[in-house]
Order: C-alpha cells, then sequence, then structure tokens
C-alpha cells in the first residue's frame, strides 16, 4: 500500500484532522477550528471521479441492518441461550448491548463517514503507527467471504430440495441412510437422526477425517457458483445496486420469522420451549463464561471490527445523523435475535412435546441448529414444504445481506487505493468486482469438497474467533486513545452539529477498552483447538488454521513497522508522528 511518499515521507504527516477534515495546521490553538464551506475529502474525490452515495439514507440504514442481521442471529443467540441458562443470558447481552455494541457501531460509523473512505485508509487517517487494523479488516473480511457464502450455498441446497414430497430428511429409507438411522431425536451416541444423516451424507458425503480430501462435491459446486452469481448481481454496481437489494433481502427475514412465530406458537409445547428461553437460572450469572459470551456474540453479531458497516458508512452524505443509523441497526439486530429466539425454541417444545423428552437435550452447536434440529421439526408440521421453502429462503436472504458487506470491504478498499490502475486495466468498475468474485469463489472450492466441512470448521474457528479479538482491540486503542475521543467528538460536531454525549465518550475511553480486554484475555485463556461434533482436529491442522488467523493479524505488526521505517527524526519524534498525538502547537497526522 503506497500511502507515503518515499521522496518526502515528512509532507505526508504534517496534516490533522481540523473542522475542515485534514488539512495543513500552523501555528493554531489546539482547539481551534477552522470554518470552510465544505470538507476537504470531498474536494479530492471531485479531483477525480466523485465518491458515489447512497441514492437514499433509508438504504444505508437498510443495508448496515442487512450486514449485522445474519445467520448468527439465527443460530449462535439461541443456542447461547441455552448453553447459558435461558432467560439469565438476557441481562449480561442487553447490558453488553449498552455498554460495548451501540458506542463502537457508533464510533465506527463515524470514522467511516467522516473520512469517506474504507478501513484501510480510514485506520490509516486516523493512527498511521496502527494503519495495520485497517489492512486486516480487510484482509479478514476476504477470507470470511470464501467461506461464509458456503453457508449461502447450503440454504440453497435445502431450498431446492424442500421442494420435494415427502421432505428427503423425514425418513430413513434412502440410499444415504445407514443402520443407526432413526427418524427420532435420540441421545444414544450409536444412533443419528434422518436429519443428521441427511446433512452429513447425503449433502456433505463427508469423510471421517481431515486427512481425507475426497472428491469434489459437483452440486455444491454448482450451487456455489450460482452463489456467487447472486452475490455479484446485488453489487455489482456499487451502492446503487446494494442499496436496491437491501430494500428486500433485510426486510423479507421478519416477515419469514413473523410467520413462523405465529405457526410455532400453536404447536403443542410450545409453551415449554418459550419457557425453557426466557425463565433464567439466576445462578448462571456467577459464571464469568456467560458474560463473556455476551459481549462476543454482541461483538460478532454486529460486526465491529470486520470493516463492513465502516466502508459502507463512507458512502453516507456527510452530514448524516449517524447516532441514528447507530441506534436503528444495533436495536434491530437484538431485536431479531429475540424473536429468533422465540421462533427457535417454539418449535423445540414441539419436538420435546412430540418426543418426550427434554428441550435442553434437543439444541446442538454450530451450523447443526440450522440444519438439523430446525428441519427435523419441520417434518411433524402441517405443510412441512411450506414452512422449509420459507425458512431457507429466509436463510438465503440473511446470508446475503452479510456476505456482499464483506465482498464490498475489499471492493471499497482497492478502489480507494488503486482506482486509476484499476481501471486502466479493467475499464469498467463491473469487471473488477466479477474479478474479486471470480477469485473468492475459487478459494471456496476446499468448502465444497467431501472434506469441506472440516475445512469451514477450522477456517471458522480461527478467524471468526481468534482474530476478530485481536484486530478488535487494536481498532478502539487506534480510534479512543491514539486519534482521541475529544477529536473524534469534534468530528460528530462538524457532521451533525452536536458533540458525543458524556455516556459515549466514557464508554469510548474506558469503559470499551476495558471490555474488549477482559474478553482478549479470556478467549485467550479459555481458548480451546477447533473441533467438529466429536472430532478433534490434529496438530498440523491446529498449525494451518493459526497460519489462517496470522494471514489477518500479520498486517497490524507490519503496518506499524512500515509506518516506523518511512519517519525520519529522534525516536520522540517518530512515535509522535506515528500515532497522530499534538506536538506544541501543531497537530501531527497522515493524510
Amino acid at each position: 500500500m503506497h500511502l507515503y511518499s518515499m521522496e518526502n515521507p515528512k509532507q505526508h504527516f504534517m496534516f490533522g484532522f481540523s473542522k475542515c477534515g485534514f488539512k495543513q495546521e500552523t501555528q493554531q490553538k489546539p482547539n481551534q477550528l477552522q470554518e470552510c464551506s465544505r470538507n476537504p475529502l470531498l474536494a479530492e474525490m471531485d479531483q477525480g471521479s466523485s465518491r458515489p452515495t447512497w441514492s437514499r439514507q433509508i438504504e444505508f440504514t437498510l443495508a448496515g441492518i442487512g450486514c449485522a442481521v445474519g445467520l448468527g442471529n439465527v443460530w449462535r443467540f439461541p443456542y447461547l441461550c441455552y448453553r447459558s441458562g435461558g432467560g439469565a443470558f438476557l441481562v449480561p447481552y442487553l447490558l453488553m448491548l449498552l455498554l460495548l455494541g451501540i458506542p463502537l457501531l457508533y464510533m465506527e460509523l463515524t470514522v467511516g463517514q467522516y473520512t469517506r473512505r474504507g478501513p484501510v485508509h480510514a485506520l490509516a487517517k486516523v493512527c498511521p503507527l496502527l494503519k495495520g487494523v485497517g489492512m486486516a479488516s480487510v484482509a479478514i473480511s476476504f477470507i470470511m467471504c470464501t467461506y461464509y457464502n458456503v453457508v449461502i450455498t447450503w440454504a440453497l441446497y435445502y431450498l431446492f430440495s424442500s421442494f420435494q414430497q415427502p421432505l428427503p430428511w423425514t425418513s430413513c429409507n434412502n440410499t444415504w441412510n445407514t443402520e443407526n438411522c432413526t427418524s427420532h431425536s435420540t441421545n444414544s451416541s450409536h444412533s443419528s437422526t434422518a436429519s443428521q444423516e441427511f446433512f452429513n451424507y447425503k449433502m456433505l458425503q463427508q469423510t471421517d477425517s481431515v486427512e481425507e480430501a475426497g472428491t469434489l462435491r459437483w452440486e455444491l459446486f454448482l450451487i456455489l457458483i450460482l452463489a456467487w452469481i447472486l452475490i455479484y448481481f446485488c453489487i455489482f454496481k456499487g451502492v446503487k445496486s446494494t442499496g436496491k437489494v437491501v430494500y428486500f433481502t433485510a426486510l423479507f427475514p421478519y416477515v419469514i420469522l413473523i410467520a413462523l412465530l405465529i405457526n410455532n406458537v400453536q404447536l403443542p409445547g410450545a409453551l415449554d420451549g418459550i419457557t425453557f428461553f426466557i425463565v433464567p437460572e439466576w445462578s448462571k450469572l456467577q459464571s464469568v463464561e456467560v458474560w463473556v459470551n455476551a459481549a462476543a456474540q454482541i461483538f460478532n453479531s454486529i460486526g465491529i471490527g470486520f470493516g463492513s458497516l465502516l466502508a459502507m458508512s463512507s458512502y453516507n452524505s456527510f452530514n448524516n445523523n449517524v447516532l441514528k443509523d447507530t441506534l436503528a441497526i444495533a436495536l434491530i439486530n437484538s431485536f431479531t435475535s429475540i424473536l429468533a429466539g422465540f421462533v427457535i425454541f417454539s418449535a423445540f417444545g414441539y419436538m420435546s412435546y412430540l418426543q418426550g423428552i427434554p428441550v435442553s437435550q434437543l439444541a446442538v452447536d454450530g451450523p447443526g441448529l440450522v440444519y438439523i434440529v430446525y428441519p427435523q421439526a419441520f417434518a411433524q408440521m402441517p405443510l412441512p414444504q411450506l414452512w422449509a421453502v420459507l425458512f431457507f429462503f429466509m436463510l438465503l436472504c440473511l446470508g446475503l445481506d452479510s456476505e456482499f458487506a464483506m465482498v464490498e470491504v475489499m471492493v471499497t478498499s482497492l478502489m480507494d487505493q488503486f482506482d486509476q490502475g484499476l481501471m486502466k486495466f479493467f475499464k469498467r468498475k463491473e469487471l473488477f468486482v466479477l474479478a474479486v468474485c471470480g477469485v473468492a469463489s475459487l478459494l471456496g472450492i476446499p468448502c465444497v469438497m467431501q472434506v469441506g466441512i472440516y475445512v469451514f470448521q477450522l477456517m471458522d474457528h480461527y478467524t471468526a474467533i481468534v482474530s476478530i479479538m485481536f484486530l478488535a482491540f487494536f481498532e478502539i486503542i487506534a480510534i479512543c486513545w491514539c486519534y482521541g475521543v475529544n477529536r473524534l467528538s469534534d468530528n460528530l460536531m462538524e457532521m451533525t452539529g452536536s458533540r458525543a454525549n458524556i455516556f459515549f465518550r466514557l464508554c469510548w475511553l474506558i469503559i470499551d477498552p476495558l471490555l474488549i480486554s477482559v474478553i482478549l484475555v479470556f478467549s485467550v485463556i479459555q481458548f480451546k483447538p477447533a473441533r467438529y461434533g466429536d472430532y478433534t482436529f490434529p496438530s498440523w491442522a491446529q498449525g494451518v488454521g493459526w497460519v489462517i488467523a496470522l494471514a489477518s493479524i500479520i498486517w497490524i505488526p507490519l503496518g506499524a513497522v512500515h509506518t516506523l521505517w518511512v519517519l525520519s527524526g529522534s525516536f520522540i519524534q517518530v512515535m509522535a508522528q506515528s500515532i497522530n498525538i499534538r506536538s506544541g502547537s501543531v497537530t501531527v497526522a497522515m493524510c
């Protein structure tokens, strides 16, 4: 990334945030803000091609909701509630939403909208020393988009299979079933349900271990290509196409969730499942793990640190009210999780009634909650094909929103850095987006082989759990401590006419860095190697997982080394310039 001029590196560091944006300052009081008619970042963009903006501001809000609301709301949140004692999980969850989720989302949207850049350039302007955080955000989003689209592939496979009569996962009279198959839930380790065997032996045709690669699953491969075609047509025109798509993909899942809830609450035993979901086991609150899980769920669900929302907010109008978008995205995301909890647990109650086993023995972790337990519930419902089609179409919409947000991070960042060169080579932005989608689809091929579920689990464990915690820690250090809460509040004043209130300033300065540090420490202390069901990955596979994690984290130290290398002066001067602090009457920062 050529973020500096090697001929005269200092000239690129004598810039700072003023009321007009990034501009060179002379002898000026630290708190004095110069008046100007427009943000110089906009003027900078006008020299080339003007940066596009959302056609309507509601399109960004819907895109942000679609980005935040994903498959994690449908399976991870209900599972954590189940494992953490039902309603007792809601107490730390809502508290972390207030103290962690809303303030950090407000911070990211503010930085993206003010700098009008993707995460790479935005973080480089905020704190040159930690510019690698922005590069790490792009890396982690690209890695995730290569395997996350496989979840959409599964949803499409189940969607196509849902038109069969009867549903193919309802009985054990199929060629792929084993002699241990049963059509009901069981606690025996020697038997498996019909829905489990459909997932493992029909769709995945999985091998016994990660050492056995197997062959390419051509059905899944073709559906994967179809999924990438859908993603391409969602984003190939940039925010102009994305803004139109989100009207449907962000709103339709709520229609399905409400319809499923109305149907499920009328089923026998549904009340038992709902009671399990909302009645707390207060003793669970004594466990630190419950609090850490609540914070991690807020963090991963909203998408702090992934760069997606920061990139999309860079297309906002400069004077957009960021706080309104923040509250809408964060609150609707949590509302969706709770709504999904009622839908899932009411279905669990019905299954418990039919099979005569406690609700606590039905829930499973990972993709099994969506692709094993719930399909099994469909088999017992009236009009099973209808509910299956609606449910898996809803998963498709949820997955598409999150997926094209991650792809947009890569597209936005590369266009910000190499706009002229890319347009000279590709001629049109649509062809460049096609190239990005093509490369990502090729990297996803290992996930649609027979060994694919192991590859998927390995990548997800070391990317979504390990990498994101380190990245978030350094992001909050860069923005809240190095760049500073005061300057961030000044930027809000310029854009919206009002500064951040004392609550947000306190969260940014003290509470959030402390919470992120606690989550990071406990993530390290309680770290468990990747596993899939009862299968534990061998040491060499764990090593590959750490290489995947380092593929994103490594950009943070590399960015710091590059920044210190290109600067000249004494150690004190270099550090002052690299962390964007004030020196006397001159603000030291990078443009």
